[in-house]
């Protein structure tokens, strides 16, 4: 039999291809011999290379696979191809270390140099993947007293540590190169333990030798980590970037290794002192230093202790792999001091999934009639519920004038407000209407100061064709459930198109299940490009109100957004910038897109406002259609909620990349596939999306601000000075 025999230096797993011919005679002799285990899981590893998502590329998953022979296991085992095992083995790295970042770092030779701290930080380092090679050097062998912190067990007593480190190393990943130095550091032996690294963890208990070899990495200019089992110290010494750096932050002062070498163990006390800062030390370690010697063998630590500082030092290679921010000094993780200062969750606010209920909206005023028409035009909806406007009343007339301060990046030109405006007007010439004091209406820009300004001046008139909407215009409101389609019937699809022409706009109802999807894949799109453009993500945070927020009368409560209890505690997750911009780095984010997609798929239909013109007269115009609409349709029994994509207001490339400059280009390819899809003409202005479908009430209505203390609104009781000209 000529396999080989496992001897207590053999650290290297030995990677067979079947299709060599060599590899294939050594393969066939392993299998002959009855003392060798033979494990084949391939089909699992397959199985699990096979289900990531995304799928691995063709020439990946039909990699030729190997067997690893571990002769101090006396067992083979069947496993995947190089690409293909890395691939499945680090893919749950994602997204927490990039795709480009792991095969970037995968270059990287670390160096640790003491191997019982250091077994666990190089198993670490090897298990997240952080280098292509590693060196270990240790002159010791395991005894007993190492199994409280050496992740080994009794079968490897007396093996050299480094051995047994790079075994497990083999055992977890047989391709990582791992090189052994079973006779540890010498002053000799220095520089070839250096030679190629690009990292060095340095973990050795000699004052000297720690020395040495910092001043040997300096030389080389290489990054020399420490990790110090007492409150977590971390010590990250950057020779790379400053190669004049005193070696251990000068903690030592001028001695050098040699002198070290050359002191008694009573001498090296006051710099080990030093070192390790006995006024930061844990109070049971630093008590522990007066033991040692005496009712102690030799300093204390602790297993997890160990697992702290190697995190900390994989983090720490990591940032110096990848040319991230990483300066020299030193930093404390102090678990034990963390822990007693735990949160309490169950003291944290928690938004309930079945809402008390809010006060309703105040009544429409009595006092007057033209108090009555300004309280049914602020019932209007608005981006946001930002309700974009002051409203001015008079003995005979109300006003209703855009108000520039409420805008935001999405209200290009203010075309959202003058929208909003629009709604305003009509729900003012209903309520006009139902009184009795139907009169002339008026538009103008650019007038008292404001862009936009609409003025209903009360007359004599009851036009029965508004006045009728009076109740299902007050019961107007937005739905966000998911709901379920239903099939508009013709009368319905009759009326809704006759209003939305009665307020000189059109109404596009796309409702062929293809198109819906097309409308769903687009406006998803365009809501994951809102959440990941700084500026539209940071205003969309900014209109949520939680309960019990300070200004509850405007913007959009979080649970009038009807979700589920899973997804309410996304909402915390959503909100927060830093989240955003990772996404955004990795070109991720479809799930941003999830729930406006599945909502849109599931209606019955996708109604699309337009009106030719472009000018901020046109929007209103089209805003009074689409109130119109929205009135009319609920009156019907149909759920509306306003969808408004990104791209809803612009209308040049240029106000494209101020809207969202990563994303300017996909935003012109969506808006033109819904002009498509939907059919909008050049001359038209699309004013806003409707999602009609059938479902519940809504748990809550939008709030607006009172009449009387909303500041907007100016009450005059004269007919003198009307604000629009």
């Amino acid at each position: 039999m000529t396999t080989e025999a496992p001897d207590s230096h053999q650290h290297r797993a030995r990677v067979l291809d079947a299709g060599d011919a060599d590899d294939h005679g050594f393969l066939t002799r392993l299998f002959a011999d009855h003392g060798i285990d033979v494990i084949d899981t391939l089909n699992q590893q397959r199985r699990s290379l096979d289900e990531l998502v995304p799928p691995p590329a063709p020439d990946v998953s039909s990699e030729p696979t190997r067997w690893v022979y571990y002769p101090w296991r006396r067992a083979v085992v069947a496993i995947l191809g190089p690409r293909g095992f890395r691939h499945a083995r680090l893919d749950r790295n994602r997204n927490l270390i990039g795709a480009e970042d792991q095969e970037r770092l995968a270059t990287l030779r670390v160096g640790i140099v003491g191997l019982s701290v250091g077994h666990a930080l190089a198993h670490t380092v090897a298990l997240e993947g952080l280098c292509g090679a590693l060196r270990l050097a240790d002159f010791d062998g395991l005894e007993l007293s190492n199994l409280n912190r050496v992740p080994a067990t009794v079968f490897d007593l007396g093996v050299n540590k480094a051995v047994v480190a790079a075994r497990r190393i083999a055992e977890l990943d047989p391709y990582l190169a791992v090189d052994v130095m079973t006779g540890g550091l010498t002053p000799q032996s220095i520089e070839e333990f250096l030679d190629g690294l690009d990292v060095v963890v340095e973990e050795c208990d000699s004052l000297e030798m720690k020395v040495l070899v910092r001043q040997a990495a300096r030389a080389r200019r290489l990054p020399v980590l420490m990790a110090t089992s007492d409150r977590g110290l971390l010590d990250v010494e950057r020779f790379d970037l400053q190669p004049e750096r005193p070696v251990l932050h000068g903690l030592l002062g001028d001695v050098d290794g040699a002198d070290l070498a050359r002191l008694s163990t009573i001498d090296k006390v006051p710099h080990m002192l030093r070192l390790l800062d006995p006024a930061a030390l844990s109070a049971r370690g630093a008590a522990s230093l007066l033991e040692i010697g005496h009712t102690l063998s030799t300093w204390p630590q602790l297993a997890g202790d160990v697992a702290v500082g190697a995190g900390a030092v994989a983090e720490a290679i990591r940032k110096i792999g990848l040319g991230e921010d990483l300066p020299s000094g030193r930093v404390r993780i102090d678990v034990a001091a963390a822990l007693p200062h735990l949160d309490d969750p169950a003291t944290q606010p928690v938004l309930p999934h079945h809402p008390e209920p809010t006060a309703a909206l105040p009544p429409l005023r009595t006092e007057s009639a033209a108090e009555s028409v300004a309280a049914a035009a602020i019932r209007a909806p608005s981006g946001g519920n930002a309700q974009p406007w002051h409203v001015d009343v008079a003995d005979s007339s109300v006003t209703v004038r855009l108000a520039p301060e409420h805008t935001s990046s999405m209200d290009v030109g203010f075309r959202a407000s003058a929208v909003a405006v629009g709604a305003a007007l009509f729900n003012a010439r209903v309520a006009a209407a139902a009184h009795g004091v139907l009169g002339p209406v008026t538009m103008s820009e650019r007038a008292n100061g404001s862009p936009l300004c609409a003025q209903l001046t009360l007359g004599n008139d009851d036009e029965p064709a508004l006045a009728r909407l009076l109740e299902p215009m007050l019961d107007r409101e937005t739905n966000r459930h998911h709901g379920t389609a239903v099939t508009l019937d013709a009368s319905t699809v009759e009326r809704l198109m006759a209003v939305a022409s009665s307020e000189g706009a059109r109404l596009r109802l796309v409702t062929d299940a293809e198109d819906i999807g097309a409308c769903a894949r687009i406006l998803g799109e365009s809501d994951r490009i809102r959440y990941l453009t700084p500026t539209l993500h940071a205003e969309m945070v900014s209109e949520l109100r939680w309960p019990g927020d300070a200004f509850p009368d405007s913007g959009l409560d979080v649970r009038t957004l009807e979700l589920e209890p899973g997804h309410q505690a996304l909402i915390d997750v959503l909100r927060r910038p830093d989240v955003m911009a990772e996404v955004a780095a990795w070109g991720g984010g479809t799930a941003l897109a999830d729930v406006t997609r599945s909502r849109i798929v599931a209606c019955s239909a996708v109604g699309v406002v337009c009106v030719r013109g472009h000018t901020l007269l046109d929007y209103a115009r089209g805003g009074s259609a689409m109130e119109a609409v929205w009135t009319v349709a609920q009156e019907q029994g149909i759920a509306v909620q306003p969808v408004s994509p990104v791209f809803l207001y612009a209308q040049s490339g240029a106000e494209l990349v101020s809207l969202s400059p990563a994303y300017a280009d996909q935003l012109a390819t969506l808006r033109r596939e819904f002009v498509d899809v939907v059919g909008i003409s050049p001359e038209e202005s699309a004013v806003l999306v409707l999602r009609m479908f059938d479902g519940p009430p809504p748990s809550l209505r939008s709030r607006r601000r009172p009449l009387r203390t909303l500041p907007h609104v100016v009450a005059h009781h004269s007919s003198s000075g009307s604000p629009c000209p």
